[in-house]
């Protein structure tokens, strides 16, 4: 499981697949979703905007799978 270290309370499920470099571009991850299984904390996601607290684990299949935490 990868480790995503974010500064902030949440990030956006759209900005932490830009982040870790599954889509380039915000706009692409209406398609992406709608193709892919993409899931946080086991749920299915629907929303782009959806927001990832720290100990949120983001799952993309056949990809992996990714765990928010707080910068200390």
């Amino acid at each position: 499981m990868n480790e995503i270290i974010i500064k902030t309370e949440f990030i956006k499920l759209q900005q932490l697949l830009k982040l870790v470099g599954i889509i380039s571009q915000g706009s692409d991850i209406k398609l992406y979703i709608k193709e892919n299984k993409v899931m946080v904390n086991n749920v299915p996601a629907t929303e782009r905007g959806k927001k990832i607290y720290h100990g949120d684990i983001v799952m993309v299949k056949d990809i992996g799978k990714f765990k928010v935490i707080e910068k200390q």
